[in-house]
């Protein structure tokens, strides 16, 4: 007990509780403003002051573009299986225990079933909290029984992917989802039924070498970061200094790889917009 604290004993005490409730505070992470949550909430998860799109829950982003934020989940039962045994630092049955606790869901992509002003839609959504919303062979399995759902029903299929990449504890596994994705994405051309791809920060890896590229119309949210492989390992393989912008949503756009950028506010009315020009019910 130093000087201070027996002089004016209540320093000692430890901190009374805030008043505040836990969450209603946070920071934007590209301006640092801080920022009010039930106003952010209203704003879509943009910051007002710099216009930075925060991320969110796949299941947010659902009720967020959905009607009346209203679902039906399709194949929300299915729970990955450790195949492999696989074990790096933690076994990997450790690590989706884990998941499944700080993210509530049971894997790292949710499919819904619901309308967008009232046309019936089949929407995917990836979990980047699930393990970076990698892709396995349970989140292959769920995008094609959503594509599957879609082509029962005649509906559009649109996907907001944002991954690291295929999981890496599934190996083969995962690394076939990306052919397994793609095929059932062509079935889908085939039955004459629109397919819009939504990439949301960040996308890499497996996931955008294959359905998150994949779409009849690409579109990718304000600066967000789009590729394969990091910058900084293309920079030490090829040994080249990158723009400044190199895999942001409008390096993309200026290079031709997507065809849009769309605010979040914007992005209802604007894939309702194009379906109702390229479907046909």
């Amino acid at each position: 007990m130093n000087w201070l604290t027996k002089l004016i004993p209540s320093m000692g005490s430890s901190k009374p509780k805030s008043k505040v409730p836990d969450g209603l505070w946070s920071s934007c992470p590209s301006c640092e403003s801080v920022l009010y949550a039930p106003e952010l909430e209203k704003s879509l998860f943009v910051c007002p002051k710099c216009d930075h799109h925060l991320r969110i829950g796949a299941r947010k982003r659902l009720e967020i573009f959905l009607d009346n934020g209203f679902f039906h989940e399709i194949a929300p039962d299915i729970k990955t299986k450790d195949a492999l045994k696989f074990r790096d630092t933690k076994h990997y049955t450790s690590r989706i225990k884990d998941a499944i606790s700080s993210t509530g869901e049971n894997e790292a992509i949710i499919i819904g079933k619901g309308s967008l002003d009232t046309m019936p839609v089949v929407v995917a959504a990836f979990e980047f909290r699930f393990m970076g919303g990698s892709m396995g062979g349970v989140v292959g399995e769920k995008f094609v029984q959503g594509v599957n759902e879609a082509i029962a029903d005649h509906s559009p299929f649109i996907c907001f992917a944002t991954s690291g990449g295929a999981r890496m504890q599934e190996s083969m596994i995962s690394l076939m989802q990306m052919a397994k994705t793609s095929a059932a994405l062509q079935k889908l051309k085939a039955a004459n039924l629109p397919y819009i791809s939504i990439m949301v920060d960040p996308i890499y890896g497996g996931v955008s070498a294959s359905l998150a590229m994949l779409g009849d119309i690409n579109i990718a949210e304000p600066d967000a970061l789009v590729g394969f492989a990091g910058r900084r390992v293309i920079e030490q393989t090829v040994r080249v200094d990158l723009p400044d912008d190199f895999q942001k949503s409008e390096f993309l756009l200026k290079n031709g790889a997507i065809d849009m950028i769309v605010h979040r506010r914007d992005i209802r009315s604007k894939v309702h917009g194009l379906l109702k020009k390229i479907y046909k019910n």
